[in-house]
């Protein structure tokens, strides 16, 4: 069974879709379409823009959703999913891919959050760290620990790799409990705290969107982010998806769910090779690769 999977923000490069916006008329027409709606020639970006262009968050998610959802576009009738998930960003992706909205629907969607992500990195001051070689627990219980500032399990990524997210003060107590306990603790280079309570403006600004867009029944089960389940009901895709801007990233559960319902491959769709990383960390016998 095939599980085609979705990177999320940090997976941008510079010349990423070129290949895709040159070689096939569809797909440039898909991108002309795209910067008409964004407002912008966000190609422009993406094919010869600088690293720090790409870090905006109002770019960075518009561009990664943009390469992805078009290269499963590209792929045609190879492209047949069993299930389909995606991390964080890419759960987007992965409900396009999948049929459950329509290419302008996403897109204005992708928009709207990364517009009001933004407005919450510039509001407070945030960030977030990857804290690895310490099990879950051990990273939760030193999350819970830190008093007086906001700090919380944002990506459950893999097996010894949790992103943690928060004030800055409270990622910076996080990061030394951690070196105390022997774990390895790296500063992310993000706009803010995703997938933190610092985020619910985002999340209430998003409710609307989301409220007001037209979900199908995707053509596979979706597994979502915060449960790390697979989904096929409308109602439940929307509910799950205004949820996951505050609640953290179960993707090494997605993984794991995915091996338990039959996954035999994994092939990521978009920029980067992140997530067949995370997969094989999950189990290093899994088939992953990516679509390119």
């Amino acid at each position: 069974m095939k599980a085609y999977v979705f990177p999320g923000q940090g997976a941008q490069f510079v010349g990423m879709g070129k290949n895709l916006y040159e070689g096939n008329s569809e797909c440039r027409d898909m991108f002309e379409k795209a910067n008409e709606i964004i407002g912008f020639r966000i190609t422009d970006l993406m094919f010869a823009g600088t690293p720090d262009d790409l870090k905006q968050t109002r770019v960075t998610q518009p561009a990664i959703f943009l390469h992805s959802v078009i290269l499963a576009r590209y792929m045609g009738a190879e492209f047949k999913p069993d299930m389909v998930g995606g991390h964080s960003l890419g759960e987007f992706s992965a409900l396009v891919a999948a049929g459950a909205m329509n290419f302008e629907d996403g897109l204005r969607l992708v928009i709207a959050r990364a517009n009001a992500m933004q407005k919450c990195c510039e509001k407070t001051p945030s960030t977030m760290a990857a804290v690895l070689k310490l099990d879950d627990k051990t990273v939760e219980d030193i999350c819970a620990s830190v008093k007086g500032e906001i700090v919380v399990p944002a990506n459950y990524n893999c097996p010894g790799q949790l992103v943690i997210s928060g004030t800055n003060e409270g990622v910076a107590r996080a990061c030394e409990l951690a070196k105390e306990a022997k774990g390895k603790a790296l500063p992310l280079a993000v706009g803010g705290a995703f997938h933190s309570p610092l985020m619910e403006p985002a999340r209430i600004e998003l409710a609307e969107a989301i409220e007001k867009t037209v979900f199908s029944r995707p053509v596979c089960p979706c597994y979502q982010n915060v449960n790390a389940q697979p989904v096929s009901d409308p109602a439940e895709i929307k509910k799950n998806l205004l949820m996951q801007l505050t609640s953290p990233v179960r993707w090494t559960a997605t993984v794991q769910n995915m091996l338990r319902d039959g996954a035999t491959e994994f092939i990521e769709v978009g920029p980067g090779t992140a997530l067949q990383g995370m997969i094989k960390r999950v189990d290093p016998n899994a088939n992953a690769h990516s679509a390119e």
